[in-house]
């Protein structure tokens, strides 16, 4: 099992541990729920360092990220960032995730931790002599700062003018006194940054440790609560955004997710374009889709949905919602549903009413990184 660069810290906060990718991961410090709320009205920090990284360099390398992925490289700027995925030839989603232009032909991408392995042999392999593809997850550390008040909590401990940077843009700056990568991204539907300390040795992470006490001491009169994996789960289900494995897999294609805004037809070919096409004129036979419990009960993961007694999809994350005070879910199911229509949800044996409804699951009036 992986151990995070701080985890003795964690385990001095109080966290409570659970095994998630192969690494050994804090859950929560007190409650998700406590956790959850924090990030939707004040700010929390999560450690999430078990994400892969990879640098991509060399006379090639935007060419290969442009066969690779699905968006369009070439129009990403140097500082800029977007999400995309890396299909496969089915066009079906290997793994979802950020693609950094940092440099001159030079990339970070970042991707989910349980697809590292998978996601490096398959770079590899298409990288070809002119590029070079660097495993560096190991000795990154990767902090998200997340929140309507993590702007004022990071602008204590940087010179670097933080309103400049907008959303999906990336910068090198100092904050407590140590050089970081900050992206203004993050995996909670809020406003906040991502910050990587990269070249961190796991058998000294002096860095690390004094850049994370240094976030909750700046934020501690803002009410910055340290969160785990389960407050990362209940906020980015409650924004509507993909998990690996759950929304996303080698056989779910991103037209099938509802994210068809990573995929672009018209920069020319890349790795699954073709099928993707295919699919696109034959028309979508299931389609991602948001429900919103209207009686009592907790939709998870494979529980089936139903639509006047017909079995019309499934359900691949739920959860209660801390924010709502309700059963939310993401599922996939036949496209020509509406939002509005009344389905239900099979829990323990028992059909349960639900409504389809959109995403972000919150009024984004009120929360997330677009409130006013």
């Amino acid at each position: 099992m992986k151990q995070l660069h701080l985890a003795q810290v964690h385990r001095s906060l109080g966290a409570e541990f659970v095994p998630f990718a192969g690494w050994e991961m804090p859950i929560k410090y007190t409650s998700v729920a406590e956790e959850h709320l924090a990030v939707r009205n004040a700010v929390g920090v999560f450690d999430v360092s078990h994400m892969g990284e990879f640098r991509v360099t060399g006379e090639g390398a935007t060419a290969f990220l442009q066969h690779v992925t699905s968006n369009d490289v070439f129009k990403l700027k140097i500082g800029g960032a977007h999400y995309s995925t890396i299909l496969n030839e089915r066009g079906g989603t290997k793994d979802d995730g950020l693609v950094y232009h940092l440099g001159e032909q030079e990339f970070m991408m970042v991707c989910n931790a349980i697809n590292v392995e998978k996601i490096g042999t398959w770079l590899t392999r298409h990288a070809g002599e002119k590029v070079e593809v660097k495993d560096i997850t190991m000795s990154t550390i990767l902090l998200a700062l997340q929140g309507p008040r993590a702007q004022e909590v990071l602008q204590q401990l940087t010179g670097f003018e933080l309103p400049q940077l907008k959303r999906f843009k990336a910068a090198p700056m100092e904050a407590a006194g140590i050089q970081v990568l900050v992206s203004r991204s993050g995996y909670t539907g809020e406003d906040g940054f991502e910050l990587f300390i990269t070249d961190e040795p796991a058998s000294n992470p002096a860095r690390g440790e004094k850049l994370y006490n240094a976030l909750l001491q700046a934020g501690e009169r803002l009410g910055i609560k340290p969160c785990g994996l389960g407050a990362r789960d209940t906020t980015r289900l409650e924004a509507g955004l993909c998990l690996y494995d759950h929304e996303l897999t080698e056989q779910i294609t991103p037209l099938e997710a509802r994210i068809d805004f990573v995929v672009k037809f018209e920069k020319g070919e890349f790795i699954g374009r073709e099928r993707l096409l295919e699919q696109k004129k034959a028309g979508l036979k299931r389609a991602r889709t948001g429900l919103r419990m209207l009686e009592a009960g907790v939709p998870r993961q494979g529980y089936k949905l139903f639509k006047d007694g017909r079995e019309v999809g499934f359900v691949s994350s739920g959860t209660f919602s801390p924010l709502l005070k309700v059963g939310i879910a993401m599922g996939y199911a036949a496209p020509e549903l509406k939002l509005g229509e009344k389905i239900s949800v099979e829990i323990r044996g028992k059909p349960r009413s639900a409504e389809v409804v959109g995403w972000p699951f919150y009024d984004p009036e009120r929360y997330g990184h677009s409130r006013r």
